[in-house]
């Protein structure tokens, strides 16, 4: 005899490459008014980079000269993003597909990659690499069924990626602006879950 299917959890969907939207009853202080752009997701879990928070106050000079890596005149500054609470000593570059490591490079999709080897930075200080990048410390993690079950209890909102949002919005706007391009202000989202 066939076993029913649960028709109580939420339907598995691949949501790599898509972005999620903290709504405001966000328990966890550390995703509260965030995006996460969704790298990878599979039955196993996800696996995701905050793209709205910053690690305090680091700058990519500053990591590059940690890592002992000399960075070439008018290299390109910017700041370092709080990726997630996982790994937090680790470091991953969410960038335009066109770049490709010579070592490994994730392909999301046709849009974005990441990359998490010390080549792309040892690029990015010798003004190659990336046209567009987001460099983040850590990462957002969820075990198998996790993100379904947050997704299903009003945790969080999907909407595309893109370029514009993920790259050139600054990070104080980047929750609305996602919020926006699914038609949603801000201000009329309740914290409290409705229940039918």
């Amino acid at each position: 005899m066939k076993t029913p299917p649960d028709t109580a959890s939420p339907m598995m969907m691949d949501l790599t490459g898509r972005i999620l939207i903290a709504m405001p009853g966000m328990e966890d202080p550390r995703f509260g008014q965030s995006i996460v752009y969704v790298c990878a997701h599979s039955p196993e879990g996800a696996m995701g980079l905050v793209l709205n928070k910053l690690a305090d106050d680091l700058k990519l000079s500053d990591l590059l000269e940690q890592l002992d890596i000399e960075a070439a005149p008018g290299a390109r500054q910017m700041p370092i993003h709080f990726g997630g609470p996982v790994e937090h000593g680790r470091g991953f570059v969410l960038h335009e597909a066109g770049y490709r490591s010579s070592i490994s490079t994730l392909e999301v999709d046709g849009q974005f990659s990441m990359t998490a080897t010390l080549d792309i930075l040892e690029d990015m200080a010798a003004g190659e690499g990336p046209g567009h990048a987001l460099v983040a410390l850590g990462y957002a993690g969820w075990g198998a069924g996790q993100m379904e079950d947050e997704i299903g209890q009003n945790g969080w909102l999907i909407c595309d990626a893109s370029t514009e949002l993920i790259f050139r919005t600054p990070n104080a706007a980047k929750w609305s602006a996602a919020l926006a391009a699914l038609g949603i202000d801000p201000l009329a989202l309740s914290s409290e879950a409705g229940t039918a």
